[in-house]
């Protein structure tokens, strides 16, 4: 599996929370767009993978005229080998998606939408300073679902001054509409963002870690009477319905990012587009290096597959890493996990181990203990 990431760098406004690139400025966008048809073709030139899945991601992809998606999504056609199943996800504001956006987009090539509706709580959306509102919300993901059969809606817990019944209200709703995937994170405070510093000054009080907690347990069992499938932390999908992207992404298979401040991955090295459109703009018309790339070590590329690997229902095969890694990366692993197989946060089970409830909430921090910092094995 090989898949196609497109950066929409553009947002109506900025989200407290949010510490990806975007601009709110459109000046050049349809310049930028063109930029982004080349960096298309030239990546197209020595990429001979079948692509299986799109993902136009942000920033807000849903900013965009339909017509600049589907051109984008026509380059892709016309530059790449492509899979019959191919899956094309657009991310999606609750405010863009009118019903005149949605006609439109149904007879594009998406087939697959993920909303960030990120709260039905309208509480819970002015501290995040989202563009829309809890109406809009429902009345949004209503709508989308006769419009297309393949849906994802994004959610957020551990917001600050919830509950556990607001958030279990939350839960309701989503599960009303029966949507076929829902992605949940927990709130993180980003560097250099408005949250930073309103938690700084005060303004806002972070939940506690405990109640947080509560909520991700409160989720992960009202998701699975719903037969949802949690195969990823943040990730929960009726059967047959993960997302492409995502799995590609944690399985770590190849992928392109096109756009700026995108990232590529081929196995061995990961490179980064710039982080400014208007550089990233100048770069691709002069014919300039627009990316920086990083050659993974052994060691990276062991570490890289535990943090992966940990977040997802295949765990981490030992057999996998004495194949690909060695004996002693294989034993290093293996010590290490024993004092959390004996906490009970990892279980060992056909020479793989995962994670168990308990252990899923703590999963990046238990990967970072069994990281290789220093190759002395």
């Amino acid at each position: 599996m090989s898949g196609i990431y497109i950066h929409i760098p553009y947002c109506k406004q900025s989200c407290y929370y949010c510490n990806f690139h975007f601009s709110t400025s459109t000046k050049n966008k349809a310049k930028v767009v063109e930029a982004m048809l080349k960096e298309l073709y030239i990546k197209s030139q020595n990429y001979n993978d079948i692509v299986e899945t799109i993902y136009f991601g942000g920033g807000t992809p849903s900013f965009l005229e339909t017509e600049e998606i589907n051109c984008l999504t026509e380059a892709v056609f016309n530059n790449f080998k492509t899979a019959s199943n191919l899956e094309i996800t657009l991310e999606a504001n609750p405010d863009d998606l009118t019903i005149k956006k949605l006609k439109e987009l149904s007879k594009s090539k998406i087939n697959r939408l993920s909303i960030g509706v990120q709260s039905f709580n309208d509480h819970d959306l002015k501290i995040m300073n989202r563009a829309h509102n809890s109406k809009d919300a429902n009345r949004c993901v209503k709508n989308a679902k006769k419009y297309f059969d393949n849906l994802s809606i994004d959610l957020i817990y551990g917001m600050p001054e919830s509950t556990l019944e607001s958030w279990e209200h939350n839960l309701d709703l989503a599960v009303s509409y029966n949507t076929n995937h829902i992605s949940s994170y927990a709130l993180t405070i980003e560097p250099k963002t408005a949250l930073e510093k309103y938690v700084e000054k005060g303004l806002v009080k972070l939940l506690d870690e405990e109640i947080v907690f509560k909520q991700y347990k409160l989720m992960l069992r009202r998701l699975s009477n719903e037969n949802y499938i949690n195969y990823e932390l943040s990730s929960f999908a009726k059967d047959g319905y993960f997302s492409k992207n995502n799995t590609a992404y944690w399985l770590r298979k190849n992928y392109i990012g096109i756009g700026p401040s995108a990232h590529s991955f081929d196995g061995i090295s990961r490179s980064w587009n710039i982080s400014n459109n208007n550089l990233y703009l100048k770069a691709i018309e002069e014919n300039k290096m627009y990316y920086k790339t990083e050659k993974l070590t052994k060691t990276d590329q062991y570490n890289e597959y535990v943090m992966t690997g940990l977040r997802t229902i295949w765990g981490i095969s030992l057999d996998f890493l004495k194949d690909n890694f060695g004996t002693k990366y294989q034993n290093h692993f293996v010590e290490k996990s024993k004092k959390y197989i004996y906490s009970k946060h990892l279980i060992l089970k056909n020479n793989v181990i995962k994670t168990t409830i308990e252990g899923k909430f703590l999963a990046d921090g238990i990967a970072s203990e069994l990281f290789i910092v220093k190759l002395n094995i």
